[in-house]
């Protein structure tokens, strides 16, 4: 095998796949060249392959944009498709409030994906409970029993074992897992209230949900308090406190939205970034149970993020 700079030992496979072109084939584009060798492959994941260093031409790493040409030989080191690295563990900070036999308590940062998906196939908190806690390994889902959005910071409870996991399911679906958190939303938010409104997927954003004809709605039920209203130079913002009955995909973000107060810095519902705020401000601040093994309750708070309060010190508080 030719000498080269690549690490041979990160190929997925110990063997590459060998061609070498016809003397009568013409020259062409590399990616395109190989999309005809080995169809099953989209050229998209070739071009990444070879943007990676996976593909040699003629023993040197190859450009996605080389020309290949009759007689040149080609090595390709094939790899997994990212979804089936999905769940290999990953060296992932996060916090840990609490832990038992059964369970495990994060306080999880904002930015950290909780479960790999389309465009985020590692580096999530799933990975980082697999380094952490191998045996997670035989549960599903790695013992996760609900999630927070990508930017959405604090507590979420994962199952160290089947039983447990069945156990904290039934209390999800029961609603009897109580699930607090705050928000900082655009306007005066007068009154508490209740929003009882189902949540479906937008049919004109896919990355959106919605409660105007939804695709496939499911009910969804959030309560909401006001705490204080104050400025954020020019802008009026409250911070509220919401508390979930069900748990459906951006069901505070969606359902402030509803009120005409979006969250701060919450782009994709409408809101804005002010007061320095760079991802939207909600915060799973408190989180209760019943143990799987006692059935005592347990409980657990989490102080807000550091970006969150540093918006909030800043705020001028009116009442």
């Amino acid at each position: 095998m030719p000498d080269t700079d690549i690490d041979k030992e990160s190929y997925s496979l110990p063997a590459p796949l060998e061609f070498e072109l016809p003397l009568s084939a013409l020259p062409e584009r590399l990616d395109k060249v190989l999309a005809k060798l080995i169809p099953e492959h989209s050229r998209s994941r070739l071009q990444g392959w070879i943007e990676a260093g996976h593909v040699l031409l003629n023993g040197q790493p190859a450009r996605v944009k080389q020309m290949a040409n009759p007689g040149d030989r080609l090595l390709v080191y094939e790899q997994q498709p990212p979804e089936q690295q999905a769940f290999t563990p990953e060296d992932v900070g996060f916090e840990v409030l609490g832990e038992s036999a059964d369970w495990i308590v994060v306080n999880k940062p904002a930015g950290l994906v909780t479960h790999p998906g389309a465009g985020n196939w590692g580096g999530t908190l799933l990975n980082g409970l697999l380094f952490r806690y191998p045996e997670l390994g035989q549960v599903a889902r790695a013992g996760i029993v609900h999630r927070l959005d990508k930017d959405t910071s604090g507590l979420l409870v994962v199952a160290r074992h089947e039983k447990a996991q069945t156990h904290l399911i039934r209390q999800l679906q029961a609603r009897s897992v109580s699930r607090e958190y705050i928000a900082l939303v655009h306007g005066k938010l007068a009154a508490a209230g209740t929003v009882r409104l189902d949540i479906g997927r937008d049919p004109r954003v896919p990355v959106r949900m919605a409660v105007e004809h939804p695709i496939a709605p499911k009910p969804a039920v959030t309560h909401y308090a006001p705490l204080r209203t104050g400025r954020a130079g020019d802008a009026l913002v409250t911070e509220v406190v919401c508390r979930l009955e069900t748990g459906r995909t951006h069901q505070i973000r969606v359902h402030m939205m509803s009120l005409r107060h979006p969250l701060v810095a919450d782009v994709l519902y409408g809101g804005r970034p002010v007061g320095g705020a760079r991802r939207q401000l909600l915060h799973a601040r408190a989180l209760s149970f019943d143990d799987f093994s006692s059935g005592a309750r347990v409980s657990f708070q989490a102080p807000l993020a550091q970006d969150f309060q540093q918006v909030l010190d800043h705020i001028a508080w009116i009442e």
